[in-house]
């Protein structure tokens, strides 16, 4: 049993392991290569979180889905390049909304040179998917358009809030099916289709990812909380400081709503008040780390890693379902 790479998925079987490693080291060379402009600056600004490292989860998932066709088809690493340009853009811009000051363990784009030239460095990378994206063929274009679209959606869905009557949670969950599931089910959608695999294969797959996506979200929101930044690889607390509803905060929300208990009452108020202050803010992790609604997010967690788990039933038995498996357990691990 080997570990493959960053997210920490063991491989027990050493062909996959020489497919899914050379797939992942090519998609890193993509990755360099795509960033490159014939501007310093624009290179250094874009190769930022691409040289900060990650967990590659996305490409991972492409090249184990490519092992129910051809792995080694040519559409497959540009398709791993495609969804990971597009996911990396998508945190400069996140940054950005979020007024974040550390991502992956190092200063934030927008930290380090400002929101402008933030924001522009993630138009560049969304400008390099496409370039490779179009070599793919129309069809491909076509579910990147549609993902980048629900991912837009979620994005605007969650800046807007919940619109009256809607039940919170409800919303929380349709933002970010669009917002880290789309995205991610497409990474299972490429690999599958990319290798030739059966058009059943590939819709397994593509809601696979989807399930899984939102988990892997879900495990995020538990660790904004829950983790070190050692852990996590920024500030914790971070959408806790910007007031950005996670499910922990939206399940204490409801149990305060429900019971009315003075304690839940009484933190709901301190997360409304201006938790830029450290104190209060630190007042905060504190009570929600202690809080049963932090456990409540993570069996949801654990909901969907299990829904994602039972949709490869289907599939034959093989060490890439096996390690398909397993990303669902280091994802519910994830969240502790």
């Amino acid at each position: 049993m080997t570990v493959v790479g960053p997210f920490g998925l063991s491989v027990r079987d050493q062909a996959l392991e020489a497919d899914v490693q050379a797939g992942l080291a090519a998609v890193e060379a993509g990755l360099l290569d795509a960033t490159k402009s014939e501007v310093p600056f624009i290179t250094e600004a874009a190769q930022h979180l691409v040289r900060a490292g990650g967990k590659r989860f996305r490409p991972l998932l492409v090249m184990l889905a490519a092992q129910f066709g051809d792995p080694y088809a040519p559409g497959i690493v540009p398709s791993a390049v495609v969804v990971e340009l597009t996911h990396l853009a998508t945190l400069y811009h996140d940054d950005v909304m979020d007024e974040a000051d550390v991502r992956r363990g190092v200063d934030s784009a927008n930290a380090r040179w400002g929101n402008s030239v933030a924001v522009l460095t993630g138009d560049f990378l969304f400008a390099r998917a496409s370039h490779i994206l179009a070599d793919l063929g129309p069809e491909a274009v076509r579910i990147q358009a549609e993902a980048f679209e629900r991912l837009v959606t979620g994005q605007i869905l969650e800046t807007a809030g919940p619109r009256d009557g809607r039940d919170p949670v409800e919303h929380y969950l349709d933002v970010i099916g669009g917002k880290t599931g789309s995205l991610i089910a497409v990474s299972g959608r490429f690999g599958a289709m990319m290798s030739g695999a059966d058009e059943r294969v590939v819709d397994i797959l593509t809601q696979y990812g989807e399930r899984l996506g939102v988990a892997f979200q879900l495990a995020d929101d538990v660790l904004d909380i829950a983790s070190d930044s050692h852990e996590s690889g920024k500030t914790p607390g971070t959408d806790l400081r910007e007031g950005i509803p996670t499910l922990p905060v939206l399940r204490l929300r409801a149990r305060a709503a429900a019971s009315g208990k003075p304690e839940d009452l009484a933190l709901v108020e301190l997360l409304d008040s201006d938790l830029t202050d450290d104190g209060r803010h630190a007042e905060a992790l504190r009570l929600l780390r202690a809080h049963p609604a932090l456990e409540q997010a993570r069996r949801d967690t654990v909901r969907y890693a299990q829904e994602a788990r039972a949709t490869l039933a289907p599939l034959p038995e093989c060490y890439a379902k096996a390690a398909l498996e397993e990303l669902c357990d280091l994802v519910v691990h994830r969240a502790g």
